[in-house]
């Protein structure tokens, strides 16, 4: 199903001639009908005075073209000389059927007529008048009330019409800029004066903009940083090859090269794997469970220490301690930690688990602070210069079971602190 573009100047437009038909309906003929009873209130008021002090002779001073009055004595009608003006009757004992209530109208002749009763001492004195002052009052009203409506509906149209204006600029705008949100020769500058939910929107699409531009930024700086990383072993790898194919390297020394750098190539490629899986599931419910971290620091400490027999592995382990998540997500955290502690711990390797919070300890040199605030990022350069994904592996596994990590310099060496995350906790 296709749908008719319309500019919101056009709805806007469409609207106003609405509500100008609307307003136009309600004072033509709403308002009359609602003010016909208080006309007919004061009518009834206008014919009533003069029969009050009317005697049983018609004042000339109080008989007039619009009013005609009627006297009832003895079942005998008089009427004043006027009343074929007013009512266009030659019978008027007709008149009687109509003269049902001390006060009403009646219809004769297609006609409206009004009428107001009053007897005393058996003497029925009534006045008559038809509804020109009904139509006089509608003419009054609409010839009053239109043009000051009119005059004020032509303002507020125009106010309208500037207002949506403004709007519509405002909107055609930030059209404009999220059409070259990616095109960095555009003036992407937020110049609305009045702050309000346009310009709101606006600044949160130059967030946007500016946040996207960050991530391509990083993207671009990540493959690159990706691209150097796997570069060098398939480098080494290529050339050990061509040594052996030129002979002038053993094959057997070239084979061990080649097999260390295909497996830390390969330990980079599962890394790599591993952190897209983890971006996948961070928005994913992940099932967390009770686990034994005591048995977990053991078996990974075992599976450790043999690398480097020249590092000392102390434990510090509270035999009540309550850890959540799972087998998976915690051996993961620690094989990329003390991989880590491989590389840069002099002597000493310490783990303290007390109080629910972990921390591994190892005395080697501080990190600088300048690395310190992206060191959780990415491929990002760290210490010596090296790339690496382990890191951020271990802040985003612990984000997933609701924890979270910082590095503290020591004196001597460096602590990674492991805890609950307070805010996503609560």
């Amino acid at each position: 199903m296709s749908y008719k573009k319309i500019s919101l100047s056009r709805q806007l437009f469409y609207i106003i001639i609405t509500v100008f038909i609307i307003l136009f309906i309600s004072i033509g003929v709403v308002l009359p009908k609602v003010l016909i009873p208080v006309a007919e209130k004061n009518i009834y008021s206008y014919l009533s005075e003069p029969l009050k002090v009317m005697q049983q002779d018609f004042n000339k001073e109080l008989v007039n073209s619009t009013v005609a009055y009627l006297y009832i004595i003895d079942g005998k009608i008089v009427n004043s000389d006027n009343l074929s003006d007013v009512l266009e009757i030659e019978d008027t004992n007709k008149l009687r059927k109509y003269l049902t209530s001390d006060y009403g109208k009646f219809i004769y002749k297609h006609k409206t007529y009004y009428y107001y009763k009053i007897q005393t001492s058996g003497v029925i004195r009534v006045a008559l008048t038809g509804d020109s002052y009904i139509r006089q009052t509608k003419e009054e009203i609409l010839n009053t009330v239109i043009p000051i409506v009119l005059i004020m509906f032509l303002i507020i149209g125009l106010i309208l019409v500037i207002w949506s204006s403004m709007i519509v600029f405002k909107i055609e705008k930030l059209k404009y800029k999220i059409d070259n949100i990616d095109n960095a020769s555009y003036n992407h500058k937020i110049d609305f004066i009045i702050d309000d939910e346009i310009k709101s929107l606006g600044l949160a699409i130059e967030d946007m903009r500016i946040s996207l531009k960050n991530q391509e930024e990083y993207r671009n700086q990540m493959y690159q940083n990706i691209s150097h990383d796997f570069k060098t072993p398939l480098t080494v790898i290529k050339s050990y090859i061509e040594a052996v194919s030129d002979e002038v390297e053993e094959p057997n020394v070239a084979l061990k090269i080649i097999e260390e750098q295909t497996n830390k190539l390969e330990n980079k490629v599962h890394s790599l794997l591993y952190l897209n899986k983890l971006e996948y599931l961070k928005d994913t419910k992940v099932e967390i469970v009770p686990v034994d971290i005591k048995k977990i620091l053991t078996d990974e400490v075992d599976k450790f220490k043999w690398k480097r027999k020249d590092v000392e592995f102390i434990l510090d382990i509270d035999n009540k301690l309550s850890f959540v998540g799972t087998v998976e997500h915690w051996e993961t955290i620690l094989d990329n930690l003390l991989n880590n502690f491989m590389r840069y711990a002099n002597k000493k390797i310490k783990i303290t688990a007390k109080q629910n919070k972990l921390i591994l300890y190892n005395d080697g040199s501080n990190i600088d602070n300048d690395l310190l605030e992206g060191i959780f990022t990415p491929f990002r350069k760290g210490i010596k210069g090296e790339f690496g994904l382990g890191l951020s592996i271990v802040k985003k596994t612990l984000s997933i079971i609701g924890y979270d990590i910082k590095i503290k310099n020591e004196k001597k060496g460096v602590s990674f602190i492991i805890m609950k995350n307070q805010r996503k906790n609560k």
